[in-house]
Order: structure tokens, then C-alpha cells, then sequence
């Protein structure tokens, strides 16, 4: 008899448990847009280099282009759709939208959820290539428009908006430095 090809699993996305059949090569991205219909996580290049499918998964960035759904199971999965509170957006959303953030909009999803993760990232003290001094008592680096280039540098447009990108960040940043 041969091994089954296909499993059922049970994500967890945006709060909400879906549970379904798939085969054991089905992609994140694919298990998202295709069998889900959350077509706000886009597919770029399908090869883990543009960004553009960059999701949350545990509160860090991932490309679902290379996760396979099998592997999320049991994971907190957070796509764009599930990063505003109701009809209220998130501050970075917020600053995409008021610094124009984009333009043509496709890699957009893709550069917010990485937004997310970098800023929390840089808050909890993970330094970056650009970072000057990684000691550890050195502290929380200071958010440079270098360091945000360099953490989101994963994350490609091909309008190249990356300098009001780097500004949304930033402000947001801002943001929820002042929150906390």
C-alpha cells in the first residue's frame, strides 16, 4: 500500500482554526490563496526572494512561498487581512497609507507584515547587519533609516516606493514606542 501523499491539519490564522486536506508539497501560500481565499498575501516569485507572499507565523516573518502548510500546523498565522482591529488600522498600515507606502500596491501585504515583524524585532534588541555595536549591553540600537533598509531589505519593490517605506516604518515605530 502507498504512503498517503495528503493530510488533514488544522491552521490557526488570524484567530480562526481552519481545517483541511492537503497535500504534503501544498505551500503556505498556496494553502492561503487557493484554498482559503486569503488572497491578500500575494505571490511574487514562488522562490522565497521577493517578500511579497511575507507573512507572520509565531509573531515572526516568514514567505510562505517556502513554509509548507503541513509545517504551520499548530502555529499562530497572521496574514495582512488579520493585521487590522476591525475597521481600525494597525499604525503601520496607517503610515503606509499616509506616507504613500506604495504604489502599485501588489508587494505592499507583503512589506506591512514584515513591518510588523522588524519592529519587533528591533524592540526586543535583535540586531541587524547594520547595527554598529551588538554587545549586549549595548542596548536597543536606535532605528536608523539604515537599519530599517537593512531589516527590510527581504522585502522588494518593484515601483522602488522604499524611501516612503523606510519613512511608514519608522513612524510606526514611533508609534508604538510611544504605546508602550
Amino acid at each position: 500500500m502507498a504512503p498517503s501523499t495528503s493530510s488533514a491539519v488544522t491552521l490557526n490564522i488570524n484567530g480562526e482554526k481552519h481545517t483541511l486536506s492537503v497535500d504534503h508539497r501544498t505551500t503556505l501560500l498556496d494553502a492561503l490563496r487557493e484554498r482559503l481565499d486569503l488572497t491578500g498575501t500575494k505571490k511574487g516569485c514562488d522562490q522565497g526572494q521577493c517578500g511579497a507572499c511575507t507573512v507572520l507565523i509565531d509573531g515572526r516573518r516568514a514567505v510562505s512561498c517556502l513554509q509548507l502548510a503541513v509545517a504551520a500546523e499548530g502555529r499562530e498565522i497572521t496574514t495582512i487581512e488579520g493585521v487590522a482591529e476591525g475597521d481600525r488600522l494597525h499604525p503601520v498600515q496607517q503610515a503606509f497609507l499616509d506616507l504613500d507606502g506604495f504604489q502599485c500596491g501588489y508587494c505592499t501585504p507583503g512589506q506591512i507584515c514584515s513591518a510588523l515583524g522588524v519592529i519587533e524585532e528591533h524592540a526586543a534588541g535583535w540586531p541587524s547587519a547594520a547595527t554598529t555595536d551588538v554587545r549586549p549591553e549595548a542596548g536597543v540600537p536606535e532605528l536608523t533609516a539604515e537599519e530599517i533598509r537593512e531589516r527590510m531589505s527581504g522585502n522588494l519593490c518593484r515601483c522602488g516606493a522604499y524611501v516612503s517605506i523606510v519613512e511608514a516604518v519608522a513612524r510606526a515605530a514611533r508609534a508604538e514606542e510611544g504605546a508602550a
